[in-house]
């Protein structure tokens, strides 16, 4: 299940975000915002951790003021995910929490005012290897280009983001990425299609305001999906009303069903029917739960019954097939033992969590071996 993706990625240029690198031929990362109040430390460290534990490679957080920009700087000093400065407008936040070891800098050089604020910013992140995250949103257009063409539209999306880039360009500062972000799917995709055409830095993906859980979901996997598959794409996030921690689950479910990143669990389960013999869906519920701290990538499929189960089993880690009067599960693609209904969840769990021990101490013996 883990076979090579046939996406062919745009070439890019290779930043680093802390020790993230993005870009070039790097992992695509996945990234999320905290919603905490960032004055608040505790809680804002707390959330920061949280996406850390689900697998967030880097994540942002807003800094909307001086008083904001020093709590940053205690919030950095708690934590080990890299983490980007959310900024707008006021140049000195970004000279303070560059001072205070930001990994990126989110700012539109066009908003901070005049050249010399620019040019102090990007010294900044130059002296500090920081790189720079140009931020266009379809909802904050500059107002001439509302004017020019009515409504926000690809081209709108695009000539702002090239605004910003012009100004790092005399400034001769090649470190940043660009985002073009819209509410619409054909519009962001469009605008992503024709952005990834003109410049050579990294892209960081994203449907903006996609909605709640579900239909956020949805949207974001159509509209990012649709760009991943053509290879466009260097960081992502999913944009979510809901508990952070989510845009990180969807992210990489996203990822792993295109196969460009294999973090943790791949489960293959059918949607269950009659034919079922233990219960599907409240065992993958369960099984979902119980494992998402399992970080190996693994092929798991649960399916009810003997129709498709020996098949997806063959091409899986560990495979349950739904068997009377007792399920079989494959181990490596063979029949291996026979779990009964009453301790199923704990059984199958036990099975999964020994499997994931002998692919780690594999990748441990593989890596002594060459040191």
């Amino acid at each position: 299940m883990h076979a090579q993706s046939p996406i062919v990625r745009r070439k890019s240029r290779q930043i680093h975000v802390g020790r993230v690198a993005v870009g070039g031929d790097a992992p695509i990362s996945v990234q999320s915002m905290t919603n905490t109040n960032t004055l608040d430390v505790a809680a804002t460290v707390a959330q920061i951790r949280q996406l850390e534990a689900a697998g967030a490679d880097i994540v942002r957080v807003s800094v909307p003021d001086m008083d904001a920009a020093e709590a940053f700087g205690r919030i950095k000093r708690e934590v080990e995910v890299p983490l980007v400065a959310d900024i707008h407008f006021d140049y000195k936040i970004a000279l303070r929490v560059a001072e205070l070891g930001v990994d990126c800098l989110r700012i539109n050089p066009g908003n901070i005012g005049k050249e010399e604020r620019v040019r102090a910013v990007v010294s900044a992140a130059r002296d500090n290897g920081i790189p720079i995250r140009i931020g266009v949103n379809a909802g904050s257009l500059e107002k001439d280009l509302q004017k020019k063409y009515g409504e926000p539209t690809p081209a709108a999306l695009v000539e702002s983001a090239m605004r910003h880039i012009d100004h790092l360009d005399r400034l001769d500062f090649p470190d940043f990425k660009v985002s073009v972000k819209a509410s619409d799917v054909f519009m962001a995709v469009a605008a992503y299609r024709d952005l990834a055409t003109r410049i050579e830095q990294p892209l960081h993906l994203g449907i903006t305001e996609a909605g709640g859980l579900r239909s956020g979901t949805v949207k974001s996997s159509i509209g990012l999906g649709m760009l991943l598959m053509d290879g466009i794409g260097d960081t992502i996030r999913v944009s979510l009303a809901a508990d952070p921690v989510e845009e990180i689950k969807v992210g990489f479910d996203m990822l792993k069903s295109l196969r460009l990143r294999s973090k943790g669990i791949n489960f293959i389960a059918c949607p269950s029917c009659s034919r079922q013999n233990f219960d599907v869906i409240g065992t993958m519920n369960a099984l979902e739960e119980r494992l998402e701290d399992v970080m190996t990538p693994l092929d798991v499929s649960v399916i009810g019954c003997v129709v498709n189960g020996p098949g997806e089993a063959k091409e899986t880690d560990v495979g349950l097939t739904g068997g009377s009067p007792a399920n079989l599960v494959y181990i490596d693609g063979k029949p291996a033992s026979k779990l009964r209904n009453d301790h199923l969840v704990d059984d199958l769990e036990r099975l999964i969590r020994d499997k994931v021990r002998e692919k780690e101490q594999a990748e441990q013996d593989v890596i002594a071996r060459d040191a």
